[in-house]
């Protein structure tokens, strides 16, 4: 177990520190319209640097541009009270929400991973082109590198609070949605599978779908003493999560949580559906995660597959995702 971890966190750190050093994102205006174009962690030695460059540049490598009109998605900003500043979001509507002025859809929303930005599936996939398939509105929230908590250290950093209590009632509000949990799904990869499941956990009166995709499960686990000198993942889980023996810690790890259901309240839970490459290095943790539920008899579907932690992986994950969610989605329409 002990030489586990080293492993893992050999991978977990380069994985996660270098994966967005070739493509800066641009500030977003509002709003623009535009073509389209147990668990983890380990200090690092320099005879691995020919792997670590390897997962660069796997990580890095962008899917081809999806193909998608000039005003296929918004860019806007929610002046928010909870983090003290204006938080950008990205919107994809559906290609006949504004013909059919009288329908209201289902809600999708997506959660980047860490050092990533509100727009990385837009530029990194082909979501754009997925979801013409679905009748779906899907919002891409700014998560910055906060790990989808209420920060321990930073007062301001209020990423959970800011997504379940300002975001999404400002989404229901300013466009047609259908504001309920049969309609409303969460999503992410890497850290923000992460977020997702956390979502799911806490809030299932609020999703009736959550998918994960390479999670970083344990995050909330991490100690400094495991991620070393690890640069951008000890520092953002530091001040997400504090000391090991904050209430933050306790209040996010997805582990522990899982363990407080009861059979009674694991009705209300939505749907999991958890997938993992075999050669990713969060392959452990994602299959305990899927262990613990099957115990637990929580309905949710794990997939795992040969692959790695990059974007091939997560543009397949999406695709599996939506492919699902048709069953698990209700398309009625509604107005409000």
């Amino acid at each position: 177990m002990k030489y586990l971890k080293i492993i893992s966190t050999f991978f977990l750190v380069f994985a996660f520190c270098f994966p967005l050093s070739a493509q800066r994102r641009k500030s977003a205006k509002r709003p623009i319209k535009r073509a389209a174009k147990k668990n983890v962690l380990p200090k690092f030695k320099s005879a691995e640097a020919p792997v670590a460059k390897s997962i660069e540049a796997t990580i890095t490598s962008v899917i081809t541009p999806p193909i998608a009109p000039v005003d296929a998605y918004n860019d806007f900003f929610l002046d928010s009270a909870l983090m003290t500043r204006k938080m950008p979001y990205r919107v994809i509507l559906p290609r006949d929400y504004n013909k059919n002025k009288n329908e209201n859809y289902p809600v999708l929303y997506l959660l980047h991973g860490l050092t990533g930005h509100f727009d990385d599936w837009w530029k990194m996939s082909k979501i754009s082109d997925y979801v013409q398939d679905y009748n779906y509105i899907v919002v891409m929230p700014e998560g910055d590198n906060g790990w989808y908590s209420d920060s321990a250290t930073v007062p301001s950093n209020k990423y959970e609070s800011y997504i379940i209590n300002e975001l999404i009632p400002e989404i229901d509000k300013s466009f047609r949605t259908l504001p309920n949990r049969e309609n409303r799904a969460i999503a992410g990869l890497s850290m923000g599978g992460y977020g997702s499941l956390k979502f799911g956990l806490k809030y299932p009166q609020m999703f009736s779908l959550v998918g994960s995709f390479s999670g970083v499960i344990s995050a909330a686990a991490l100690t400094k003493r495991e991620m070393g000198n690890s640069g951008i993942l000890s520092n953002t889980v530091m001040t997400a999560f504090g000391k090991k023996s904050s209430a933050t810690r306790k209040s996010n790890d997805i582990f522990k949580i899982m363990k407080t259901i009861s059979p009674k309240n694991k009705a209300s839970l939505p749907f999991f559906y958890v997938d993992c490459g075999t050669e990713d290095f969060l392959i452990t943790t994602n299959r305990a995660f899927s262990t613990m539920l099957f115990e637990k008899k929580i309905p949710h579907e794990f997939r795992q597959f040969p692959g790695n932690h990059d974007w091939k992986i997560f543009d397949a994950q999406v695709i599996e995702f939506l492919e699902l969610s048709k069953k698990h989605i209700q398309t009625v329409k509604v107005k409000k």
